[in-house]
C-alpha cells in the first residue's frame, strides 16, 4: 500500500505541468457591454474587432459581445468597469460626465455643427487625450486607441412638426446623458430629459417626452418610427464619439504581446469603422425618410448664425459645465 501511494503521488506531481499548461491554454473571455442593438454602427465595428482579433491571437483571446444592454446600460457601464463587472466597453463620450466633467467639452458652442474633420482634430487632439487620461485614472481603465464615430446628433419629434428650430420651444426632449446636451436643449427653449436608451422606445410611445436629440443610425437601429417618430431637422447640433476602454483587471492580465496586437489592431482598423459608420449614418437618412420621416435641413448660413449666438455664451457654459479652462484653451489650439 505504501509503494502504491508513493507511485499515485509521483504520478500527481508529474501531472501538475500538464495541468498548469492546460490552464493556461485556456482562452481569455473578455466581456464587453454595449447598450445598442447588433444592427447599431459601434457594435458592427466592435464585433469586427473581435473577430480580428480572435483571429490574429490564434484564440488566445475569445470576446464576448453583450448588446441591447444585456449586462449594462451606457449610462452604467463606466462604473461596471471601475469595479470589475465587465472587461471592455465603449460608452458615449457624454455617459462618462459623471466622472470625468471635461469629456462635455463636445457640447461646447465652438463645435456646433462643424465639419468632421474639424471634430477629429479634437477628439484626436490634445484635448481628447487629456480626456482619455482621465477616464483611464478615475476609472482604472485602459483607453484602446482613437474614438469611434458615432457621427451628428440631430431632432427628432413625434408629433409636433419641426420646420424651424424654434418650434423646439417648450417640448420634452430626451438626452442620452450630460450637463452639456441638457444646457444645448435649453437654449433652444425646450425641456430636458434623461432616459436610459433600451427605454426610449417604450416611453416615447408613451408620451414620457416630445422628442430627442440622436443620430439618425441610432433612431434606426431601434426602429423609432414604431415608436412614433415623424420629423426631424438636421442641425449638427453635436458630433457624437464612443470610447473604447478595457478595464485594467483585465489589461493587467494581458502579457505584453497581446497588449501590443490589441493596441495595433484597434489602430489599423478604426479609419475603416469611421469611415463605415459616416456611411451607415448617410445610408439610415434614407432609411428613415422612406419610413415617413420629415427632414428639414438647417442651413449654412443658419448654423453659423447660430454658433455666433452660442459662442457668447462659451465662457459661462464651459462653467456651468465645470469643463476646466486648460482643456477649452488645448481645445482651441486643436482648432486652430
Amino acid at each position: 500500500m505504501s509503494n502504491i501511494t508513493r507511485r499515485a503521488a509521483t504520478a500527481g506531481l508529474l501531472a501538475l505541468p500538464a495541468i498548469r499548461r492546460s490552464r493556461a491554454d485556456e482562452p481569455l473571455r473578455p466581456r464587453c457591454s454595449l447598450d445598442t442593438a447588433p444592427t447599431h454602427g459601434r457594435n458592427i465595428s466592435i464585433a469586427d474587432y473581435f473577430n480580428k482579433l480572435e483571429a490574429a491571437s490564434d484564440g488566445r483571446i475569445k470576446p464576448e459581445l453583450f448588446a441591447s444592454g444585456q449586462l449594462f446600460a451606457d449610462l452604467n457601464v463606466s462604473k461596471a468597469l471601475l469595479q470589475g463587472q465587465v472587461d471592455m466597453a465603449a460608452p458615449g463620450v457624454w455617459t462618462v460626465t459623471n466622472f470625468v466633467q471635461d469629456s462635455d467639452l463636445f457640447q461646447l458652442p465652438a463645435l456646433y455643427d462643424q465639419p468632421i474633420e474639424t471634430i477629429h482634430r479634437v477628439t484626436d487632439g490634445k484635448s481628447g487625450d487629456m480626456v482619455a487620461d482621465e477616464l483611464e485614472q478615475k476609472l482604472r481603465t485602459h483607453v484602446l486607441g482613437p474614438w469611434i464615430d458615432n457621427g451628428y446628433s440631430n431632432w427628432f419629434t413625434t408629433r409636433v412638426p419641426l420646420n424651424s428650430l424654434a418650434d423646439l420651444k417648450g417640448l420634452k426632449i430626451r438626452n442620452s446623458g450630460g450637463a452639456g446636451q441638457a444646457w444645448r436643449t435649453r437654449f433652444f427653449g425646450a425641456i430636458p430629459n434623461i432616459t436610459s436608451w433600451p427605454d426610449v422606445p417604450l416611453a416615447l410611445s408613451q408620451g414620457t417626452f416630445d422628442g430627442l436629440i440622436t443620430t439618425s443610425d441610432s433612431l434606426v437601429s431601434a426602429q423609432l418610427w414604431e415608436a412614433g417618430v415623424r420629423y426631424a431637422i438636421q442641425d449638427h447640433n453635436s458630433f457624437a464619439a464612443y470610447i473604447p476602454m478595457v478595464s485594467g483587471g483585465f489589461w493587467s492580465k494581458l502579457p505584453p504581446d497581446l497588449r501590443t496586437l490589441m493596441t495595433d489592431l484597434w489602430a489599423d482598423n478604426i479609419s475603416t469603422y469611421r469611415r463605415n459608420q459616416a456611411a451607415s449614418q448617410d445610408r439610415a437618412r434614407g432609411i428613415l425618410e422612406s419610413h415617413g420621416v420629415r427632414f428639414v435641413d438647417l442651413t449654412p448660413a443658419g448654423a453659423t448664425d447660430i454658433r455666433n449666438r452660442m459662442l457668447k455664451e462659451q465662457d459661462d457654459v464651459a462653467k456651468e459645465l465645470k469643463i476646466r479652462p486648460e482643456i477649452v484653451k488645448l481645445m482651441s489650439q486643436d482648432l486652430g
